[in-house]
């Protein structure tokens, strides 16, 4: 049962990243340019199709991963990180996207960053398993 939640969660979370990576190319790429910071000494076009790009691939890869399942989750888990400041670039600058439109609604946005890590690192299985002997 343990195992069918983590896989039902994995696939979940390569379907968000999936939409979002297609969103990133088609719907949605201005909301996507408003998180890139002006600090980024890239095009802010090519960063948002980069980063879509390396979406869709996380996306099928969490689908995918059976044997590199756990790299797969640090890989995933690390990209989250590697965006976070984009989330606080919008938050600080004040910057409208994705209907968030107030400092609030962007504040609170930058505390789901860190639940997608954990979630990613759990349902790849990159926390150990704990024995059952630790778990006494």
């Amino acid at each position: 049962m343990h195992d069918a939640l983590r896989r039902y969660a994995r696939y979940l979370l390569g379907t968000f990243f999936l939409f979002a990576g297609f969103s990133h190319l088609f719907w949605a790429r201005e909301d996507f340019r408003a998180q890139v910071p002006g600090w980024v000494p890239l095009d802010v076009d090519l960063v948002v199709v980069a980063s879509g790009v390396v979406e869709i691939g996380l996306g099928v890869a969490l689908f995918l991963a059976i044997r590199r399942r756990v790299m797969v989750g640090w890989v995933v888990a690390a990209f989250l990180v590697a965006v976070f400041p984009g989330n606080i670039a919008q938050y600080t600058s004040g910057t409208d996207a994705f209907g968030l439109d107030t400092d609030r609604a962007r504040l609170t946005r930058l505390f789901f960053q860190p639940v997608l890590v954990l979630w990613a690192l759990w349902c790849t299985g990159a926390f150990p398993r704990r024995s059952p002997v630790q778990g006494r």
